[in-house]
């Protein structure tokens, strides 16, 4: 009876000291800490308070196929970095192997315990027994939990399997948030970067070609002006891109749900562009039959681009001027004053500054229009983006002239590469159509590009004086064909560019405005050095 009593009071000894394990391993499971660090104080309370030693969390790797020791109590990194298994190897490989608990009475007599950490020096004189479970979520085993306990003849190794089992569902249940939680940030960054990629191409419009770091400079302004009210002032030379940067700057600001009016201020002559700005009454002049709101009405909550701005006349210059600083104006023959809501764009390629100087253009309306100045790039500023708008304009010529065109030998591309593109990129565009209208294969050579009254084209530059030598005044022959043309002018480019960077090709691919490789290549095949 006295052994009976005996028991039943170390039974009820042992649930007291498990439940409260269990409360204290709870309590630092659901600590605001890392899910490392948790794990830790689990093997920590373990080791303290129900005397296991050396305990262990192994986990598999992403492939599934080999374990780990992750954190491990009384074990130095040296030691833990060795505990490596197979799945199906040792004591733990097998656990996990199975999904299933294994406890081992005496670890120094069982030949499958490997040791592997060399933790334990004398295992045959040390009775260390060792229990080892598997961590699962839901059916899936990511893991084990194991544990070294002195072999005492009254401890059970099926109750401490049972508490440690208990236990790895509280660490499967924190891993598994833990993921979830990864996921989720993960899923979160995905979106961010996707966002952060929708919104790149929100201001980098598609109508717009180029990854050069002049346009990418624009992007950026276009960025950072849209977002304001301010009135901008595009310049750069003509068939820059002025109307398509305007359009972009009105589509990504607030006012995009506005309408976009755009005034070609050279077109038009002084009395007409005045009536046309700002609208006239009936019977203003003759033939005024019916009053006309102007443009600056028109565009009222949404955006006037005033492209060739730099050709308007002094007296529309005033009444302009007025419009922009007292957002106000009279319509032509009319005597009330309209107000509207207008964002103005402006676009020149002339030289204001000088047009200044020259009495020719207003200076307070300079500063009016002046506020946001984006300077757009020449096509002969952003070579590198040449080859991106020819592949546009091939598609584009293609599709709307019923042609199958679909590419540009090497030589017709380092023509393209090598012209100066006064025009830009209306001239580009226009070569490119032309030359699918006139080209009889699926891809565009060299012979299809002569850009007639163009002084600065390479086989411009070539024959401009082809019977004389540059360097003797002798007699020259004149290749017979284009190819040729181009051929003896890419040398003598090439030689050029060679001779003014000492023999640099790097340097002299950036000069020519061509790549490294093509560079050595032509060097190579004219056999130059």
């Amino acid at each position: 009876m006295e052994r009976e009593n005996s028991k039943s009071a170390g039974g009820m000894q042992r649930e007291t000291q498990e439940l409260g394990v269990l409360y204290e391993i709870t309590r630092h499971m659901s600590a605001a800490l890392p899910l490392e660090e948790r794990m830790r104080k689990v093997l920590d309370v373990l080791h303290e308070k129900m005397g296991m030693h050396r305990g262990t969390l192994t986990l598999l790797d992403a492939e599934g196929e080999n374990l780990t020791i992750e954190i491990a109590h009384g074990l130095d990194e040296q030691a833990r970095k060795k505990g490596r298994y197979k799945v199906g190897e040792g004591i733990t490989g097998k656990v996990v192997e199975a999904g299933e608990p294994i406890a081992i009475p005496n670890i120094g007599e069982e030949p499958l315990f490997l040791n592997r950490t060399g933790a334990r020096k004398d295992l045959r004189r040390s009775r260390i027994a060792f229990l080892c479970v598997p961590i699962k979520i839901e059916q899936e085993t990511i893991g084990a939990l194991s544990v070294d306990r002195l072999f005492e003849g009254d401890v059970s190794l099926n109750e401490d399997l049972r508490l440690l089992t208990i236990i790895s569902f509280v660490i499967a249940q924190a891993v598994a948030d833990y993921r979830a939680r990864e996921q989720e940030k993960s899923q979160l960054q995905s979106e961010n970067t996707e966002l952060k990629r929708e919104l790149a191409k929100k201001f980098h419009p598609a109508n717009i070609i180029g990854e050069s770091k002049r346009m990418k400079e624009v992007y950026a302004a276009i960025d950072m002006v849209s977002r304001t009210r301010s009135t901008v002032l595009l310049r750069g030379e003509t068939g820059t891109g002025k109307e398509l940067v305007a359009h972009a700057i009105h589509y990504a600001s607030l006012r995009s749900k506005g309408p976009f009016v755009k005034v070609s201020c050279a077109a038009l002559p002084e009395t007409l562009l005045e009536s046309e700005l700002f609208g006239y009454e009936k019977g203003a002049f003759t033939g005024a039959v019916a009053s006309k709101p102007g443009r600056f009405e028109l565009a009222d909550g949404g955006t006037l681009f005033l492209d060739e701005i730099g050709d308007i006349s002094a007296s529309v210059q005033v009444k302009l001027l007025r419009a922009l600083q007292e957002k106000e104006f009279d319509r032509v023959g009319g005597t009330r004053t309209m107000h509207v809501d207008v964002r103005v764009i402006a676009a020149t390629n002339r030289d204001l500054e000088k047009a200044i100087r020259e009495k020719q253009f207003r200076e307070d309306l300079y500063y009016r229009l002046n506020v946001v100045p984006i300077l757009l790039p020449s096509l002969r500023e952003r070579r590198e983006d040449i080859p991106l708008m020819v592949s546009h304009f091939l598609k584009k010529a293609s599709l709307e002239n019923g042609k199958k065109v679909k590419y540009v030998s090497d030589q017709a591309m380092e023509y393209l590469m090598a012209y100066d593109w006064p025009g830009n990129i209306r001239e580009l565009e226009n070569a490119i159509e032309r030359a699918v209208i006139l080209c009889k294969s699926d891809t565009l050579e060299a012979d299809l590009f002569p850009i007639p009254g163009a002084k600065d084209h390479p086989a411009a530059i070539y024959l401009k004086n082809p019977t004389d030598s540059a360097e003797t005044g002798a007699p020259k022959t004149v290749p017979e064909n284009l190819n040729d043309a181009v051929e003896e002018l890419e040398k003598r480019l090439i030689q050029d560019a060679l001779q003014k960077t000492g023999g640099n090709q790097r340097k002299a691919s950036q000069l020519l405005g061509v790549t490294e490789r093509i560079l050595g290549y032509k060097v190579k095949i004219y056999g130059l050095k």
